[in-house]
């Protein structure tokens, strides 16, 4: 019987009847573990707040969520809070790896800069760190440029986004998973029905921001050619953000078909993208987002950002688009591509093996996992 303790900055919230919820995508990966866990602890964030339709609950009585304080954020009270609960959440910790085999942490996050060093030092246990973010980032907080130093300077594995040059030993390139075996045989068989007729749907799913290149979609957009404006029936905007009511206000007199959706159900978003032919994701700073792989998985091509590993997986003009740079003309140039596309250029563009979508599922994950860290 081998237990795993997962210490993370993951969202959780209470439901009116009782039950926890947490982040959809890293609840239902936590779900799979249970392929190769026994029973799994989940140390992570309980926030006061409704949970979204995106959270999900655990489908397993041998899955146990242990909330940890509300803390991070961008203000200067934000951080200085982060440091006050240090010695609460190094002792939920602490308590928590005693019922543990192994431990997983998911790196970077607020509370890394000291659990991170507590594992490190203080835990003898087996296991390894989840280090989601951007590997090789030209600007990124001293907190997270801290965090990933201490990985680099200690023994345990890290599994990492990407390929990269001087690699240390420990820190083995590892697909995101976010696929099942049965959502890819349904994207295979999406893909085998899609064609390309204008005019089509688009899509963006993740956090209405600049940082994730919303200003950069709408200005783009806004400023189309009335040629290619016609090209284009609807613009899904899939997630929610402080700044989303500004952002409708741009467009509620543009004449441009944008749909803010706020957050969804796996389910649905997954229904967008079986009816979309494109997902834009121009954001400034990423690892491998998840959801490129579920939308090329429903012969989505992607329209990304050239930041961290994405191109090691999107090659231009291939299986997708990737920007020059981070402007409105780079992502215009990307649009232009997309709608010159006829039906068997198209076709080629999405026909991605299922070799590789496989990387991206949650059974391979796991098989990897057993191969090279447990």
């Amino acid at each position: 019987m081998s237990t795993l303790a997962i210490i993370s900055h993951t969202e959780h919230y209470e439901l009116a009847n009782g039950n926890v919820v947490g982040l959809g995508s890293t609840v239902t990966e936590i779900n799979h573990l249970l392929e190769i866990f026994d029973h799994i602890i989940h140390v992570a964030m309980l926030h006061d707040a409704a949970a979204p339709p995106s959270a999900l609950p655990y489908l397993s009585d041998k899955i146990r969520f242990v909330a940890l304080p509300p803390v991070g954020g961008h203000s200067f009270s934000d951080k200085i809070a982060i440091g006050f609960q240090a010695p609460k959440i190094i002792g939920i910790v602490r308590r928590t790896l005693k019922e543990a085999d192994y431990f997983q942490f998911r790196a970077p996050t607020g509370i890394g800069v000291y659990v991170i060093p507590y594992l490190v030092l203080f835990n003898k246990r087996k296991g390894w760190y989840k280090y989601a973010g951007n590997w090789k980032p030209e600007h990124a907080p001293l907190a997270y440029l801290f965090q990933k130093w201490c990985l680099e300077h200690q023994s345990r594995p890290v599994t990492i986004n990407g390929f990269w040059e001087a690699q240390p030993e420990q820190c083995l390139s590892f697909e995101n998973p976010c696929l099942s075996d049965q959502e890819i045989a349904e994207g295979q068989l999406t893909i085998t029905e899609k064609t390309l007729q204008f005019p089509i749907e688009i899509c963006f799913v993740g956090r209405l921001e600049a940082a994730k290149g919303l200003d950069l979609i709408i200005d783009a957009f806004l400023d189309l050619d009335e040629r290619l404006r016609q090209k284009i029936d609807t613009i899904h905007l899939v997630g929610d953000g402080s700044q989303r009511a500004a952002y409708e206000k741009r467009t509620e007199h543009s004449k441009m078909p944008f749909v803010f959706h706020g957050y969804l159900s796996r389910a649905e978003v997954h229904a967008i993208y079986k009816r979309s032919h494109a997902i834009l994701l121009p954001s400034a700073s990423e690892g491998f987002p998840k959801v490129i792989a579920e939308a090329m998985n429903y012969g989505c091509i992607p329209i990304v950002s050239n930041v961290s590993s994405i191109g090691h997986y999107i090659q231009d003009d291939v299986n997708g688009f990737l920007m020059s740079n981070l402007t409105v003309s780079a992502l215009q140039i990307c649009l232009s591509k997309l709608f010159s596309l006829d039906k068997d250029a198209y076709n080629h563009m999405i026909s991605t093996t299922r070799e590789f979508i496989n990387r991206f599922s949650y059974s391979y994950y796991n098989q990897r996992l057993k191969r090279s860290i447990l």
